[in-house]
């Protein structure tokens, strides 16, 4: 389980050290960076499948995703003694950082503005730092795997390809590839392996279409699907999946729950799947073209929620958008008996949905901007974990 999502420097989030539990909800007023926690989880995630460098570029570059407010928040400015803005100049290093904990080993990754050379590609960020150690703490005597400018080093281990006497191992990594993509090996580099499988199970949905063009709507290619695509759109094929899985029962109970007495039927045209719905008085069943946003929307969660092959953690990003209230209950107690399975973050803006949540042993962050940065409400140096992120 990830006990802790550490974010240093991206957008809103100055210096954001977030506890997770097996359920965690997270709620907050517009603009005070919930967005910006959610995209942070994702650009984590995407540092195990190549497309870190990237995914900031796509956003704009490294300029347009730093925390552009103050290098150090002064106490004149918590005061109200003078505006909280930025300054021309920076002391400390150019640097957005992210990292988490887990159960077992945790992970750090740095990046910062490339040394100016003769390349077309100045603006793209470079990996100066990626730490992996055992435990909660970054400490030197737990580090077990450092990438950085002067190389890479590893704890010194009989039988690994290092030098047993420095740890160093001789090769050189592209500033631009991490060491989750690049250095995986389950024999001499366990704790690599360790952390990208980690980070490659970890799923995202928040942007299922629901719209009367969506392909969730439409036949799709009927073959097995055990993990429903991000946007939705094989929604039919993950339904037949589970219905011929042990979690049939389940989501069919979960389906009931929201709609009484209704059924899911998957019909096979020719090898293309449909999803439809049996409803108590209706003389036929409603295809996927006829389904209200709201039933749509609920029938994806669920799919997602009771995939056959659960990931160690799922992000839900606003899973309220398009459900009437009365379809939160129903969706509190989904995400309870799936958080059975899986580690579950809920980021959301339904007041509903987060008191039933809590009510149901939720951890609960409330978001707050008092200064131009995301904090967490009610927490101080008593209450938030240790976390280190070390220098360059």
């Amino acid at each position: 389980m990830i006990s802790t999502l550490a974010v240093h420097g991206y957008r809103s989030l100055r210096d954001v050290v977030l506890p997770l539990d097996r359920l965690t909800v997270v709620t907050g007023a517009n603009g005070v960076g919930k967005s910006n926690l959610y995209r942070a989880f994702q650009l984590l995630a995407d540092t195990a499948s190549g497309r870190f460098i990237g995914s900031i570029a796509a956003a704009g570059g490294l300029s347009s995703v730093l925390w552009a407010g103050p290098e150090r928040i002064s106490g004149a400015m918590r005061r109200g003694e003078v505006p909280v803005q930025g300054t021309g100049s920076r002391k400390a290093p150019i640097s957005l950082q992210l990292g988490f904990t887990a159960d077992e080993l945790s992970y750090l990754i740095d990046v910062g503005l490339p040394v100016p050379g003769n390349t077309v590609f100045a603006r793209d960020p470079v990996i100066k730092r990626e730490l992996i150690w055992a435990g909660p703490v970054l400490r030197p005597a737990a580090t077990l795997f450092e990438r950085t400018a002067r190389g890479v080093r590893a704890a010194a281990e009989a039988g690994r390809a290092s030098n047993r006497s420095t740890g160093h191992i001789e090769i050189a990594l592209p500033p631009w590839t991490s060491v989750l993509d690049e250095l995986v090996d389950p024999i001499h580099r366990p704790e690599v392996t360790a952390i990208r499988d980690v980070v490659r199970g970890w799923r995202f949905y928040d942007s299922f279409r629901v719209d009367p063009d969506a392909p969730a709507r439409r036949p799709q290619v009927g073959t097995r699907t055990e993990i429903l695509a991000g946007d939705g759109h094989d929604l039919a094929p993950a339904v037949a999946t589970i219905l011929e899985s042990a979690w049939e029962q389940p989501f069919r109970e979960a389906i009931a729950d929201a709609f009484d007495g209704t059924e899911v039927i998957v019909a096979d045209y020719g090898g293309g799947f449909e999803i439809q719905l049996e409803q108590p008085g209706m003389l036929r069943p409603l295809s996927g073209r006829e389904l209200s946003d709201g039933t749509l929307r609920y029938l994806l969660l669920a799919a997602a929620l009771f995939s056959p092959r659960p990931p160690g953690l799922m992000v839900l990003n606003e899973p309220e958008t398009s459900l009437h209230p009365d379809l939160l209950p129903a969706l509190t107690r989904l995400m309870v008996r799936a958080a059975e399975r899986s580690q579950l973050v809920v980021v959301t803006h339904a007041r509903p949905l987060v008191a039933a949540l809590t009510g149901a042993g939720a951890l609960h962050h409330e978001l707050v901007k008092p200064y131009g940065e995301t904090q967490l409400e009610g927490q101080g140096l008593l209450s938030r974990p240790t976390w280190h992120w070390g220098s360059r």
